[in-house]
Order: structure tokens, then sequence, then C-alpha cells
């Protein structure tokens, strides 16, 4: 099904079939972590937001709900076709490549659910991360919320099935060549489908190693979304607030 020099994330994420596996994901949760992390972070009602990489635009609109004017790029034209059907006129979705930069200033940005490292050249990592530095306004803060990848490996459930709308996706996850795979396998309508998600392992001394190399400084790092500390073997997540 993919195409010949087509990246894996964009044949993926523009079918129906990735919001179908993952159709169950969490609004609450999203709504919690975004008061929490906005209150961290000091933004005013009517303050500028990039979600980058919003995908349907779950994070937007929890935002937008609490009265930022917020704005969400993805690269899935699928993914923002369905977010617009949310616009208002502080909440606008637009198509975009996060490797470039958008052409706006924002008092946030943020880079949300493990929605970084998928990039076969490890320059595109750093161009992400230098459109990132360009997007912000004087004082502006960045947010990558990422894995922990060092928790994801000891707790890494190599074989899955699950069930969603009555098709059966059967779940390989493994570690190959400093990347994390999940080969993704299944039958709709008498016809087979595989789809591989990949994303690089990337600890913290990565980032620290990435963000010297952008020129951005490093604030504080928290490990959950309620926002405790980072803790190298216990944290699920790993997320990075920078400017």
């Amino acid at each position: 099904m993919q195409k010949l020099n087509e990246s894996w994330f964009s044949s993926w994420f523009d079918t129906p079939y990735y919001h179908i596996l993952y159709k169950d994901r969490d609004y609450k949760e999203a709504e919690h972590f975004m008061k929490k992390l906005t209150g961290y972070l000091k933004l005013s009602k009517g303050d500028s937001i990039l979600d980058l990489a919003c995908g349907r635009g779950r994070h937007s609109i929890s935002l937008n709900k609490l009265g930022f004017d917020v704005t969400g790029v993805d690269i899935s034209p699928a993914s923002i076709v369905y977010a617009k059907d949310f616009e208002n006129d502080t909440l606008h979705f637009k198509v975009h490549d996060m490797c470039k930069p958008f052409p706006s200033k924002f008092d946030a940005v943020f880079n949300l659910f493990t929605s970084f490292g998928y990039f076969e050249k490890e320059e595109d990592n750093l161009r992400t991360l230098y459109s990132v530095k360009s997007n912000l306004n004087e004082g502006g803060k960045g947010v990558i919320d990422f894995m922990n990848v060092n928790y994801v490996l000891q707790n890494l459930i190599e074989k899955e099935t699950k069930t969603v709308n009555k098709i059966k996706f059967l779940i390989h996850r493994y570690e190959k060549e400093g990347y994390l795979y999940k080969d993704i396998s299944f039958t709709d309508v008498n016809e087979s489908y595989t789809f591989t998600e990949k994303v690089k392992i990337l600890t913290l001394d990565d980032f620290h190693s990435y963000f010297k190399k952008v020129g951005i400084d490093l604030i504080c790092t928290f490990g959950n979304y309620n926002l405790e500390s980072f803790d190298v073997n216990n944290s699920t997540r790993l997320i990075l607030i920078f400017n």
C-alpha cells in the first residue's frame, strides 16, 4: 500500500485504520495534561499556541476550550479534514510539514504524544527543532512530549492482539538499529494490510545533544502528565520544556 519513497507516517496516518486502531485515546487525559502544562507555563487566555503534528486535533481542541488561540498542523490531509470540523475564530487547522517553519510566531509550540523522531535522516530531527525555535515569540516556550524509552523498553509487550470495530489487529513491537518498531497487520473486507510504525529511540542525553546543536535551552523535564519529576527508569513520559 505504501508508495515508493513515501514515509511510513504519511501512508499510515492517512488511512482510516490508524484512527480505528487508536480511537479510544483518552480525551480526559489530554484535557488534564493541557491544564497542567499551560498552568506551569503561565500562559494567559488568548495566548497563541502551535500544536505541531496535531493529528485529528485532540490536544488543539482541549487547548482552545481553555481559552487559547490555537493552530494545529499535521502532515496528514485526512486528519486535517476531520479536524477542520472543529474550527472557529480561535482554532485553525492546516496541512504542514513540521520540518519546515510555519509562517507565524507563537507564545508556545507543543509537540505532543511522541510525535518526534519519525524521520530516516538525522538532519530532519534537527530541522524540526530549528523550525520550532523560529516559530517562538520572544520569551515563548517549546514543549516536546516524548516516550521515556528506558521505561518503554523495560516494559515492552512484544506481541498483542486488539480487536476494534470487528477488525483484529496483530501488533508486533521490537527494537532494531536504534529505532522502536511496531508492525501492525490485519484483514478487512478480505484484503490484508501491514503497516509499520518506526520511532527513533531518543534518550534525555540525545535531546541534550540536539538542543546544543540548535541553540535551544532546556528549562526542565517532567516524567508524566501530572508534571512529576522525571525518573529515567520509572517515568512513563519524557516531557521537555525549552526556549
